[in-house]
């Protein structure tokens, strides 16, 4: 980690923030004048080729490693943001596991797993949030249309992302009077390492035929929506799930 002076810039944290789309957020947010915590669980390598990218294009940023299921340790990642930049404005929670399997075949340890991160890990993010986010701020949430679609392999993964998609919708009505939005935004398949990780030519080119636009999305139009969502020009957006998926219906 570099240490960063203390700044008057607005301030986000992006758990999973070290690759896919949660790296794009982060670089968006950076680009757009934000002082970065990029958040990661394992992977410092990766978290700290992100703030490379951050610094050489002129932003500010450093990664920091927490655990989001550990409430400890997610505290500790906002204490740091606290004592480095003065305080916290964003939190874009991108961090979660995606294990693909037909529900009569799941591995019930792979399910306790992505239970702790995509669940437990949304409630210690979100708490952390709720209490510290300063006025005019904004919390996003990453869900998944497939909450909808429903794909069949996703089903332990879509069930984890509608969990996550309540909570969103339930804090953005408990922070009343705060100031403070809490979204979600659910992107359709999206050509990141993890989404495209052990599908072949073929299975790709069907899905990315299905929404009208003819694609996949790229993490950039994710990162495009959260940012939009996290600026002054959206803060009349709360309590919604914005599905960034081209258009599937």
């Amino acid at each position: 980690m570099t240490t960063q002076p203390r700044t008057d810039r607005r301030v986000a944290i992006v758990t999973g923030g070290s690759r896919g789309i949660g790296r794009q957020i982060a670089e968006r947010l950076a680009a757009d004048g934000f002082a970065v915590v990029v958040g990661y669980a394992g992977n410092k390598e990766a978290a700290d080729e992100t703030v490379r990218a951050v610094e050489e294009a002129g932003g500010t940023a450093y990664a920091a490693r927490a655990d989001v299921a550990d409430e400890t340790e997610v505290a500790a990642l906002f204490d740091l943001a606290e004592a480095t930049y003065g305080g916290v404005d964003v939190v874009v929670h991108s961090a979660g596991r995606m294990p693909l399997s037909p529900i009569a075949d799941l591995d019930l340890g792979d399910l306790d797993a992505l239970y702790r991160t995509n669940i437990r890990g949304t409630f210690v993010v979100d708490q952390q949030a709720a209490r510290r986010l300063r006025p005019g701020g904004a919390l996003v949430n990453l869900s998944s249309s497939v909450v909808g679609l429903a794909f069949p392999g996703y089903g332990a993964y879509a069930a984890s992302k509608g969990a996550v998609e309540a909570v969103t919708l339930i804090l953005a009505r408990e922070l009343r009077g705060r100031d403070v939005t809490v979204n979600a935004v659910a992107p359709g398949p999206t050509a990141t390492d993890l989404f495209l990780d052990g599908k072949d030519e073929e299975t790709v080119a069907r899905l990315a035929a299905q929404p009208p636009l003819e694609r996949l999305g790229t993490p950039q139009d994710i990162a495009n929506v959260v940012a939009f969502l996290v600026s002054p020009a959206g803060h009349w957006v709360n309590g919604q799930v914005l599905r960034a998926n081209g258009g599937i219906v």
